[in-house]
């Protein structure tokens, strides 16, 4: 992975297991977002600075996980995040999910997203904000 990388971490809670114990696959996005959410910070900046100060947005149009092995209930995960630019309207997040407790990938995936306007209208990422995606 190239550009800078930071690392959040969750919990599995037992709300987020399926009848099998397994964390439910959806909260993968969730997770993906925690992570996205801490690289912004780590980088000084944040989804609100965004909206609020900029007038720009990041949404999602891609999104993809690969899972490979479950999550469990109270399982303590790493997940490990890089940026990158595609093109000076889009970029990409990408996740590594680690179990802190044997340090076994769990899934690993990405986002795309695409830099608007409060609108939603396509809208070149500041320079500023473009050198944070390396």
């Amino acid at each position: 992975m190239s550009g800078h990388q930071s690392a959040g971490v969750v919990r599995v809670r037992y709300a987020e297991v399926d009848k099998m114990g397994y964390a439910y696959y959806a909260n993968y996005l969730a997770w993906f977002e925690v992570g996205r959410c801490d690289w912004l910070r780590a980088q000084g900046t944040t989804y609100r600075a965004m909206e609020d100060e900029d007038g720009w947005m990041l949404p999602v149009i891609e999104a993809h996980c690969d899972y490979r092995t479950p999550a469990r209930y109270d399982d303590e995960l790493e997940i490990r995040t890089t940026g990158r630019m595609l093109t000076p309207v889009r970029i990409r997040f990408e996740y590594e999910v680690v179990r802190r407790s044997d340090a076994a990938t769990i899934a690993a995936g990405y986002t795309v997203h695409a830099a608007t306007d409060l609108a939603g209208r396509p809208r070149r990422l500041p320079a500023r904000v473009r050198v944070l995606f390396v």
